[in-house]
């Protein structure tokens, strides 16, 4: 195919035709992927900044090795916007997030030359290892490569994979994006010596000297250089100074330009020639090419649609559950001095950038770390302290241990605010909080509060603060509160709404004003229901459970997955409940539309329990 014309990104054969490409033209693709990145996260949102950092790069990785028989591992998915458009998904990424559109990650069933999922931070060496020894098994000698973010590496899993990497003599290859930014600005002693790498050309100048100087020696030359490669002792460490990664068994190469592609492919061909673990360090500007992405790459991480002339994100974050819940902590933090907040790398998203502002010494960013939050949690509270810890439900799943381990077995209260619980719409089934319910409730000395509004989750909020000797969780969605029917009599317990029924809904969070609405289009078909609206949803209460007893049917529907849901709980207890939860991974699409599909709907609702009252199928 040639390239004598103006490239069109369309209609060119990717990624095999991106070796055919000149370095002036390939300049001109990535100028083509960025305003398509642009233009379609402007409309669909997404991870924009992440994915405007990484074209050259993606560029520079697809030219010099051949996907699919070369697998490439993205950590995490939000850099890869440039890969799904350069792995023949060009035409598609208008879909980006959309229902049946592209998915927001990589994703295996998407794509063959997606190699693994990448939906949560700090995987991709672990998997590519695992990739990399499957394909030596195989004999097989193509290259695995695992691209990561430099805000998965404080991640454990990261040193975990990093550590047996390093020793496995396979053809791995971890390219580490240094940009100086995760989601919120990095943290740790791995940002602070990636930074120092970033400044020290000097070494790599120096090393190549000492090793050139020592060939050329006669007699003593070779010999002094096999002792000093293979030595720990402080001759090395004065004469060839290694990185953290070569200690652990890689060759390391870098730091290189992210953005310069012929010096990308100088240093990934060295890579790929030499056949063993290769770590290579690459420095790239986040949000490179779009202004109000560079000066602001924190806000423009993961964004709504946008205005493109302003590059202003059309979400007013302040109206939120997220942003309440931040504000009202700042609140009981003023006359409460004991009271902590930890965030794992989610400040601005989880509200807590105004406990940060008001109260530095008592906010702690430890990074992408939910392990480590969890029992850093634990240490503050055997000190008498009170930590919230907000994070996503989707990231609480990884301190599932910890939670059990230092937390709830020596009775340690900490208030755990579980942000994006429930369907969160178009990230998708990696980020859906559907199993913080069942997960939660499994844990002895747990409380788990589900407000349906703002209100209930201020009045929830203090009561979890003063709760005592047992894990306080709060759930509530992402977004704000919408179609709202409010409680009269707000509490942190339940609320029994009586309309002379024998059919119960029960419900808690958002659902409970779709269950209120549901009600009155019931009752235009003379179904009268009376509805039970769950706060503190577990422990179980027997109170519930008499007021469930006392009806002919309970329906119950739920925003978690069916095993380990409360309704199942109830169920064991109660013959007569009818429950309406997820059993399935739930893709992604706007919410409002998944919500409806799930049969979560107020319309839906109703034409469920109407189908069941008639013995109808629906």
């Amino acid at each position: 195919m040639s390239y004598n014309n103006k490239l069109d990104l369309y209609k060119m054969n990717l990624p095999a035709d991106l070796k055919k490409l000149s370095y002036p033209q390939c300049d001109e693709l990535c100028k083509q992927i960025r305003r398509l990145l642009i233009t379609t996260v402007s409309k669909n949102g997404g991870h924009l900044a992440s994915s405007l950092g990484t074209v050259e790069l993606t560029m520079a990785v697809h030219r010099v090795f051949e996907s699919p028989k070369d697998k490439i591992v993205w950590d995490v998915g939000h850099q890869a916007y440039s890969h799904k458009i350069l792995t023949g998904r060009a035409k598609k990424f208008c879909t980006l997030r959309q229902e049946d559109g592209l998915s927001g990650f990589c994703r295996p069933d998407e794509s063959i030359h997606d190699a693994f999922i990448s939906g949560h931070s700090s995987n991709s060496i672990s998997a590519a290892l695992g990739i990399a020894t499957a394909m030596k098994l195989n004999g097989d000698d193509h290259h695995t490569i695992a691209i990561v973010g430099d805000g998965a590496s404080s991640g454990g899993l990261f040193y975990e994979g990093l550590n047996n990497a390093g020793k496995s003599n396979t053809n791995i290859i971890v390219i580490l994006n240094y940009n100086e930014m995760s989601i919120s600005k990095n943290v740790g002693g791995m940002a602070k010596y990636l930074s120092t790498l970033r400044t020290k050309d000097g070494y790599h100048k120096t090393k190549s000297a000492v090793k050139k100087v020592l060939d050329k020696t006669p007699v003593i030359g070779s010999p002094v250089k096999k002792v000093i490669k293979g030595s720990k002792d402080a001759v090395k460490n004065s004469l060839l100074h290694s990185t953290l990664f070569e200690d652990l068994g890689f060759e390391y190469i870098g730091p290189l330009d992210g953005h310069n592609i012929a010096e990308m492919e100088r240093g990934l061909q060295a890579a790929k020639s030499m056949n063993c673990p290769v770590l290579v360090h690459v420095n790239t500007v986040k949000g490179k090419g779009y202004a109000p992405a560079e000066q602001n790459p924190g806000e423009y991480h993961g964004v709504g649609s946008f205005e493109l002339s302003t590059g202003n994100p059309d979400v007013v974050a302040s109206d939120s559950y997220s942003s309440v819940m931040g504000k009202e902590l700042c609140d009981i933090a003023r006359t409460n001095k004991r009271v902590c907040a930890i965030t794992a790398a989610m400040k601005y998203g989880t509200g807590l950038q105004y406990f940060a502002k008001q109260f530095p010494e008592r906010f702690f960013d430890v990074g992408i770390a939910e392990e480590h939050a969890v029992t850093f949690c634990g240490g503050l509270a055997q000190m008498n302290y009170i930590p919230v810890f907000a994070v996503y439900s989707t990231f609480l799943q990884r301190a599932y241990d910890e939670l059990i381990h230092d937390l709830a077995i020596c009775r340690y209260h900490a208030v755990i605010c579980v942000d994006r619980a429930g369907v969160v719409g178009n990230d998708g089934e990696t980020h859906q909080g559907i199993f913080d319910v069942p997960f939660l409730s499994s844990i002895p000395n747990t409380k788990i509060y589900s407000p349906s509004d703002y209100s209930e989750l201020k009045l929830c909020l203090h009561q979890a603060i003063y709760d005592d000797d047992c894990i306080s969780a709060i759930r509530y969605p992402r977004g704000n509160e919408k179609n709202i029917i409010k409680n009269e009599n707000p509490n942190t317990s339940f609320t029994h709404l009586k309309k002379g029924g024998n059919i119960l809904i029960v419900s808690y969070g958002r659902l409970s004003n779709n269950a209120a609405s549901a009600v009155e289009i019931l009752k235009s078909k003379d179904i009268i229901c009376d509805v039970l609206r769950l706060v503190e949803i577990f422990p179980i209460s027997e109170k519930i459970a008499d007021i469930i007893s006392g009806y002919d049917v309970a329906f119950f529907f739920e925003e978690c997955y069916d095993y380990g849901s409360i309704s199942e709980k109830y169920a064991a207890v109660c013959d007569n409940v009818a429950p309406f939860t997820i059993d399935y991974f739930v893709k992604h699409g706007d919410c409002s539309v998944l919500l409806d599909e799930l049969g979560f709907s107020a319309e839906k609702m109703a034409e469920q329990i109407e189908g069941f009252l008639n013995d109808e199928p629906t």
